[in-house]
Parts: C-alpha cells; structure tokens; sequence
C-alpha cells in the first residue's frame, strides 16, 4: 500500500474507531454488522452502509481485508446485521472477483459516496441472510 494510502487509512480508521462509531452505533435505524472478534471471540458491531436485496444483503468495505470486520469474517463467517432495527442471522462471504466500485451505485449513495472517498482497497460482501 502506498504510503499516502497508508496515512489515509490511518487517520480514517481512528477516527471512525473513537469518535464516528461509538455515536453511530447508538442510532436505532443504523444498519450495523456484528462479527465475532478473531481473537477475543466478543461480538463486534460496525457500522455499515449496504442494502438488502430479497435474502442476501450487500455492502463494501473501505479497505478491504485490511478491515477489522473483514478480517473477523475471513476467521468465521457467521455473522448478524441489523436492519431497520431488526437482527438477521447470515454468513458473509467476501467477493474480491466483485467490482465492488460498480457495486456501490446499487447501494446507498451517501455511504456510497464516502467509501469512495476515504477507501483505497475495496472489497464488495455477501451477507447470505438465513432469517
């Protein structure tokens, strides 16, 4: 990763770690993903921006692997979102061979828009709904 990228990421992730998500994740209609940390095994909620379509709901992470809900998934694939306030059960598979800049036009176009802007690796996710 360049350096430039590296710095980017950096910034970006600090400050969506302590100030954007705590705020974020307290809003009811904020569609969260929860993840089991790799290395913790606690519940991580992240704050994401996707869409459902029937029973696969579809997001794009900023960086890629280099995510900390990515790199959870790629250790266990079991996952929850909450969506308009309600928790669905499902497995999440990462889609590198995805054009995930072709994706986020079918996505919401705010977050759309801002995983644009801050992202250097992005990576589309399937998130096979099972309820």
């Amino acid at each position: 990763m360049p350096r430039h990228h590296e710095a980017k990421f950096r910034a970006v992730t600090s400050f969506q770690r302590r100030v954007l998500n705590p705020l974020v994740r307290r809003l009811p209609w904020q569609t969260l993903l929860e993840t089991t940390g790799r290395t913790s095994g606690l519940a991580r909620r992240t704050p994401v921006g996707g869409r459902r379509v029937g029973g696969t709901f579809w997001l794009v992470s900023e960086y890629g692997d280099k995510s900390q809900y990515v790199r959870n998934i790629l250790a266990d694939p079991a996952v929850r979102v909450r969506i308009g306030g309600r928790w669905h059960h499902g497995t999440a598979h990462p889609l590198p061979e995805d054009d995930a800049r072709a994706r986020l036009g079918s996505l919401p176009r705010l977050n759309s828009s801002a995983v644009r802007l801050f992202g250097t690796r992005l990576l589309t996710v399937r998130v096979d709904l099972t309820d």
